[in-house]
């Protein structure tokens, strides 16, 4: 069962326009970037070590053995880039704090005021030029005092810390910031950190226990920033909590029963590990008789603490996969036991969609369509904002900065993309914002700097130059187009 077309959405479509008319006014168009790919300032304005700085000190961690201290210096010059920001037509900003800004070690003892400023400043510079800020509290970057001698998201005394901080911030920036995201991706710090190994902290000792564990305890802080946030900051802000996560879609491998369960597994563990908590009390079935006695439980507190604890859902969603149904040979880590098998290519032999630079990201517009309304009918229509959405090209040491700045791909990713969210909307699915990852190009993670992400073009090699390349030129254009200048040509419904 490749991809078919359905009310949901599928791979054969008949062309339409997808212009800024096919959104609701209101809709939040914005861009988006994480502290530690473009802050750098690692040893200026009283900053402690991340976990991210101390596995990036060692040069093996990370593909072009580079780090984040520099990044793109947006510590610097943030002023020129939300300019930039402004002159696109860009609405909405999504940034993170970094923990160790405002605490450098973590414990929320000592508040550190230079950290404060810098954040108050890049706030009001936005709100200056008309850009709302989304502001993440954690975006992988957790202190590294708080690793070493607290056991990070390994130790329940974490989600005291991280309501510690989330509460400074809301009081430092809640009279500004109506937007809170409180983790990015706890999935990416769960499997990648404490289950692979190749993001920060880089533990994989125990990849049968640990990634449930740091799921557990993200979970778990995250009800409690929107506890402090709701009983202490909501009524006098006026703002909204919500929780990102980050899903492909899994489509069927073939029409076999076994496979289009192995669908809903898939969904289920990255998916359903993180929303159905919240909305359900526990995590999904399929996890509990997988996982069994190495998944944690809530206890009846903690299910009242989670329950409907966010206000909307943040979705990063790259790419879609096909899924088969794997037999587990009796393993336990996470991957084995949900009997699956993801795939980018048919029955058939035909690939899912053209490939971008990193070998897990192919375009695959009709899948989000899909995954937006799975969410509204599991999760009974939440709001949804698509907090990442983007694809990569490959770093280039020969081409002119004519050819890099000439990203057709990037420009068609966005397109077709953006054509199955209006399409979602169609649905009645309740999508209220969607954010470009990234607005420029950066430090991506285990990836260094070969991979270029951005809307924005940065050259490493001079001064950190910016250059907008043609997709943000596309965008500018986007978000002033309307029913009178006429749309963009896609094939996707």
């Amino acid at each position: 069962m490749a991809c078919n077309t359905s009310e949901t959405g599928g791979c054969n479509g008949v062309s339409w326009e997808v212009s800024r008319i096919d959104f609701p006014k209101d809709f939040v168009f914005g861009v988006a970037t994480s502290a530690y790919q473009v802050e750098g300032a690692r040893r200026e304005g009283g900053k402690g070590d991340s976990i991210w700085d101390i596995f990036s000190d060692k040069k093996e961690n990370i593909k072009d053995r580079s780090n984040g201290e520099i990044a793109i210096d947006q510590y610097h010059r943030y002023k020129e880039d939300v300019e930039l920001m402004a002159k696109l037509g860009f609405g909405a900003y999504r940034f993170s704090i970094s923990w160790t800004r405002i605490f450098p070690d973590g414990l929320g003892t000592k508040i550190n005021e230079d950290g404060v400023i810098y954040y108050n400043n890049l706030i009001d510079s936005l709100l200056e030029k008309g850009i709302q800020p989304y502001a993440t509290l954690y975006h992988w970057d957790l202190p590294y005092f708080l690793h070493e001698s607290r056991g990070g998201w390994l130790s329940e005394n974490i989600v005291q810390y991280f309501a510690l901080y989330a509460e400074a911030c809301f009081e430092k920036f809640g009279d500004r910031v109506k937007h809170w995201i409180t983790i990015n991706e706890p999935r990416q710090t769960a499997l990648s950190g404490y289950g692979f190994g190749f993001f920060a902290p880089g533990r994989h000792q125990n990849s049968s226990v640990e990634p449930y564990l740091a799921a557990h305890y993200q979970l778990l802080a995250h009800a409690a920033a929107v506890d402090v946030y709701r009983k202490k900051f909501k009524d006098v802000q006026g703002g909204v909590i919500g929780l990102t996560i980050d899903s492909e879609w899994a489509e069927p491998f073939s029409d076999k029963l076994e496979d289009k369960k192995a669908a809903d597994r898939w969904l289920e563990f990255q998916l359903g590990c993180y929303l159905d908590p919240i909305y359900y009390g526990d995590y999904p079935l399929s996890m509990r008789e997988r996982v069994g006695d190495q998944l944690p439980k809530f206890s009846e507190a903690e299910k009242e603490l989670l329950k409907n604890a966010t206000d909307f859902i943040g979705l990063n969603h790259y790419t879609t996969r096909f899924v088969a149904h794997a037999q587990n040979t009796g393993g336990l880590h996470f991957h084995q036991v949900q009997e699956v098998d993801g795939l980018v290519k048919s029955q058939s032999g035909e690939a899912i969609g053209e490939r971008a630079a990193s070998e897990w990201l192919y375009v695959v517009p009709w899948g989000l369509r899909k995954l937006l309304n799975y969410i509204a009918k599991r999760y009974h229509d939440p709001i949804i904002y698509i907090t990442e959405n983007g694809m990569d090209q490959e770093e280039t040491e020969t081409a002119s900065l004519e050819e890099v700045l000439d990203d057709k791909m990037r420009v068609e990713y966005h397109k077709t993309y953006l054509a199955s969210v209006a399409g979602a909307i169609r649905d009645g699915v309740d999508v209220r914002g969607y954010f470009a990852w990234s607005f420029a190009d950066n430090f991506e993670w285990a990836q260094g700097y070969t991979k270029r992400f951005g809307l924005i073009y940065v050259d490493y090699k001079n001064d950190l130059a910016r250059y907008p390349k043609s997709s943000a030129i596309w965008f500018s254009s986007f978000l002033k187009s309307n029913d009178q200048d006429g749309g963009q040509q896609v094939n996707q419904d």
